[in-house]
């Protein structure tokens, strides 16, 4: 075990895979650069050699065909975006062909592929560089979508990404990248689709996902001085997605609170709560609380995104509300960062 941040594990996790399969192969745009996409891809070319570890065209619908064809071919690819929004140009090559050749070949044909993409908020990224779109991925059969919260989540959970037969797509905050945590050492994989249990509570369940797992955690030791304790779940895989953990904590609790980086329409979280009602409603001692993204594009502007995004304080409240509890002020309490849009002042970056 070792400290390292969220990029290294990441960095890390890529190292072990390529050394134990000499058919895995890394490339997107900033790969090979200097900063490595935010240092997550740093000295693996002086390593692999450029056969393997390289930086491509801006094409990236022709990069994903690239990356499809290696993959069915032998290969484990591991493809990176900088920002989820430029794979967008891809979506027909995943949607299309990667998610379907498993199926459409009778389980005889595997693709391979890890499709890293960075996700995430802050100083002016806007609607189109900060979008976070797991719900559109889990929506498709034959991709599975996984989102890590921590360091050690992050090279367990990729390594199992690179190693799965099929496409994977492997959804990183920003915001985390420079977080850190305690990280086996050498080949250690998580399970894709088991979710993980953080907290142990009583009074009321929490389901968080990705960078909203870390708000959680300050909004969990908030509650704490009114009585108030909360079973929190990390999911990590949004697909497959472990219901089974969330109904047994909501078998104890009776409340859910479920928390998503996404807009609010055809959510992760709407999707969740209705598996709840239709397999277990009589669990329920009071209706779901749900706390999503609005349906409108992220603004860009830094007065615009104040109070825009869930924070801390926002989780509290919902609990609060719920339990009827009023002698507390978590907006008061738990303040924004100053500046508002980063996760503290600790935050040195990635840009």
């Amino acid at each position: 075990m070792k400290n390292i941040t969220f990029a290294n594990s990441i960095n890390e996790a890529i190292k072990v895979a390529m050394s134990i399969d000499k058919n895995v192969i890394c490339y997107g745009l900033g790969a090979t650069d200097p900063k490595g996409i935010f240092g997550t891809t740093v000295g693996l070319e002086e390593k692999f050699g450029s056969e393997r570890v390289f930086d491509m065209p801006t094409s990236e619908n022709a990069m994903t065909g690239v990356a499809i064809g290696a993959s069915i071919s032998g290969m484990k690819t591991i493809m990176t975006h900088q920002r989820l929004d430029f794979f967008l140009l891809a979506m027909d090559q995943i949607v299309n062909s990667a998610a379907k050749m498993h199926y459409m070949f009778n389980g005889e044909l595997n693709v391979p592929l890890t499709v890293r993409l960075i996700l995430g908020r802050g100083w002016g990224q806007g609607p189109t560089h900060s979008q976070n779109l797991q719900s559109w991925f889990a929506h498709i059969p034959g991709l599975k979508v996984v989102m890590p919260s921590s360091a050690e989540d992050a090279k367990g959970l990729l390594l199992s990404s690179i190693f799965d037969p099929n496409p994977v797509i492997f959804l990183e905050h920003r915001w985390l990248h420079n977080s850190s945590s305690e990280v086996p050492d050498g080949d250690y994989r998580i399970p894709l689709g088991k979710a993980k249990k953080i907290k142990e509570g009583n009074d009321f369940t929490i389901v968080s996902m990705s960078y909203l797992t870390a708000e959680a955690l300050i909004a969990a030791k908030y509650l704490k001085q009114f009585g108030i304790e909360v079973d929190l779940i990390d999911l990590r895989s949004i697909k497959p997605l472990d219901i089974d953990t969330i109904v047994s904590s909501l078998s104890k609790t009776g409340r859910i609170l479920v928390l998503d980086t996404g807009a609010s329409t055809c959510s992760v979280a709407s999707d969740i709560i209705s598996k709840l009602s239709t397999k277990c409603f009589s669990y329920f001692k009071d209706s779901p609380c749900i706390l999503t993204m609005p349906d409108i594009p992220e603004p860009t502007s830094f007065e615009l995104t104040k109070g825009f995004y869930i924070r801390a304080a926002d989780i509290a409240n919902e609990i609060l509300q719920k339990l009827k509890i009023e002698n507390a002020n978590p907006y008061k309490d738990i303040p924004e960062p100053d500046p508002h849009d980063i996760p503290g002042e600790w935050f040195k970056g990635p840009f």
